[in-house]
């Protein structure tokens, strides 16, 4: 299907933000409930969760995953292998999820969806985030990427490798650019507090798309939790608008299941596209039967307010 046909079409992207193993059978229920046609997961699933992880595997709909720091929690620290519950001798956890989401793990490489007009790129899988280049002994062996320029090498050459000229970016940790204070969107949240924390590799790779003729319409990530460490009177900005018209958001709503007395409730980001474009953006709260119970619009293109108007 040509870019012209998807023009052609509307779509609802469901984001999944980090589900720090609060994933169950009903989550996918609730996808299906929901009529999305693409999930999207940041990572985290959990410290390197493969109950988790076999049960997205299973998820019958169109998706696709990155990986997060808690992902590789036994795997890529000093700290975290003292830490680690399994034989790291005669076990690996890590490759074992990479195993397991062969078909739909885009962390340095691409999936194309060609009957939505578009292909989904996935950044440094199991970011911890920030400028500096961390845990490099863990990329080099894993992914043979030695540096944030090397890195973002191989984000570009997942964009190279793809069908489509409409982009959705996948990451764990958002892009450098998006604000320095604490609560932007991939702001310095701890002390010392302030100061951008996102990607530089992932910010270079999204500018150098653009000059490759591609369109970015969404930018997706999580890892910088909503709920912030140094005040409870606000929560972290979920989203950014550029120059361009592209949507950054940050999906990490956590915790994303609360069980209270009477009910279950989850949380899920709908993200709606037309003509390759974002109309919306909305978190969705849904009860134990799938029902919506609260929702917060996040972003609603000015575009598709005029064209209600007319």
């Amino acid at each position: 299907m040509s870019d012209r046909q998807f023009e052609q079409q509307s779509l609802t992207v469901a984001v999944v933000g980090d589900v720090h193993e609060q994933w169950e059978k009903e989550d996918a229920e609730a996808l299906k409930a929901l009529g999305v046609d693409l999930v999207l997961f940041v990572g985290d699933f959990g410290n390197e969760c493969l109950r988790v992880v076999r049960a997205i595997a299973d998820l019958d709909l169109p998706k696709a995953l990155v990986f997060g720091n808690h992902d590789a929690w036994y795997s890529a620290t000093h700290w975290g292998r003292k830490k680690c519950p399994y034989d790291r001798l005669t076990e690996d956890w890590v490759a074992d999820q990479l195993e397991i989401t062969d078909d739909f793990h885009v962390g340095y490489a691409h999936l194309d969806f060609p009957e939505y007009g578009l292909s989904v790129v996935g950044t440094r899988p199991f970011s911890w985030g920030g400028p500096e280049w961390k845990y490099a002994e863990f990329y080099r062996d894993r992914f043979g990427v030695n540096s944030m320029e090397e890195s973002r090498d191989r984000i570009l050459a997942a964009v190279r490798e793809t069908s489509c000229d409409t982009i959705i970016f996948l990451g764990h940790n958002g892009p450098y650019g998006l604000g320095s204070l604490p609560e932007d969107p991939c702001g310095r949240d701890w002390n010392p507090i302030g100061g951008d924390f996102g990607d530089p590799d992932f910010q270079e790779a999204i500018a150098a798309t653009r000059q490759l003729g591609k369109t970015i319409p969404l930018v997706t990530f999580g890892h910088m939790h909503h709920n912030l460490r140094h005040t409870k009177q606000r929560q972290r900005r979920s989203t950014h608008v550029d120059a361009t018209g592209t949507l950054y958001l940050n999906g990490a709503c956590v915790p994303r299941v609360i069980v209270t007395e009477t009910d279950v409730k989850r949380n899920f980001f709908l993200v709606s596209l037309e003509n390759g474009v974002v109309t919306d953006a909305r978190l969705v709260w849904l009860d134990r039967h799938f029902q919506a119970i609260a929702q917060q619009i996040l972003y609603e293109n000015p575009g598709k307010a005029m064209r209600q108007l007319a």
